[in-house]
């Protein structure tokens, strides 16, 4: 599943690029029919100002940004999303009933015995019956050993309920660092024009800035979705992960109580 979405990511990327290059170009032939609309009629009566539609205004703020730094953070974004999308469904098809589980493992043990209560957790998905097999897998060496193999493979289902966290840790430091790198190289060639033009223009000084901190913004805005799913995802490991603590002792006592029978 993981590699799925790790191939939906690069097709995403690779659609992107495309489209900024063909917004690029479209960009580049505005900027060439304004100059010659501006030197064959250099006085016009100022038009009504006309809606800009939301996603002609990204690109157009990702142009001014520069297409270097902004590719960049937004590559974060794009894989942050398809790892926090891949960890969402992987939880919640982790996510069992406990209540039930336990309910029919106690009914295969009085119906069948441990081969019975193996195959109900068998056919169940998630950590819990993953956890509940492996303890059943020991039975016969007693139920003190059964419960140290279950804390054991709680432990393991616990680091692949994790996995890929790390990642979206990074790309959530990573943006916004990214942003703040671009501003200060747009700072940097904002004081090159303005040591070109030998003058403090505010032209020159606003239009610097204002280039400089686009990817700041840019950095922050990927920082702040990737945060949102990243608390989200960690609040379901530890709803499933508190699920998984309270079930092993449960299991424990119904282990107990066949082994007495």
């Amino acid at each position: 599943m993981k590699k799925f979405f790790m191939f939906l990511a690069v097709a995403g990327l690779m659609a992107f690029t495309a489209n900024i290059a063909s917004a690029q170009e479209e960009a580049d032939s505005t900027a060439a029919t304004e100059q010659v609309a501006e030197e064959a009629a250099p006085v016009e009566v100022a038009e009504e100002a006309v809606e800009v539609p939301l996603h002609q205004a990204i690109k157009t703020k990702f142009i001014e940004g520069g297409a270097g730094f902004m590719s960049l953070v937004v590559i974060c974004l794009i894989l942050g999303l398809a790892l926090a999308i891949e960890r969402i469904l992987f939880l919640t098809l982790s996510k069992t009933n406990t209540k039930k589980l336990l309910e029919s493992v106690e009914a295969a043990l009085a119906e069948g015995g441990i081969e019975k209560a193996k195959d109900v957790c068998r056919e169940t998905r998630g950590p819990i019956a993953e956890m509940f097999y492996e303890g059943l897998e020991h039975y016969n060496e007693g139920v003190e050993t059964v419960e140290k193999y279950i804390t054991s493979q709680g432990s393991i289902e616990q680091s692949k309920l994790e996995s890929g966290l790390t990642w979206i840790a990074l790309f959530i430091a990573i943006a916004p660092s990214l942003g703040f790198l671009g501003t200060v190289i747009g700072m940097i060639q904002a004081f090159d024009d303005i040591q070109k033009a030998g003058d403090i223009s505010p032209n020159v000084v606003a239009g610097g800035m204002k280039v400089a901190l686009i990817t700041t913004v840019a950095g922050l805005i990927v920082a702040m979705i990737l945060q949102i799913f990243f608390n989200y995802i960690t609040a379901k490991i530890e709803s499933i992960t508190v699920d998984m603590e309270s079930s092993e002792l449960e299991f424990v006592n119904i282990l107990t109580k066949h082994n007495a029978k």
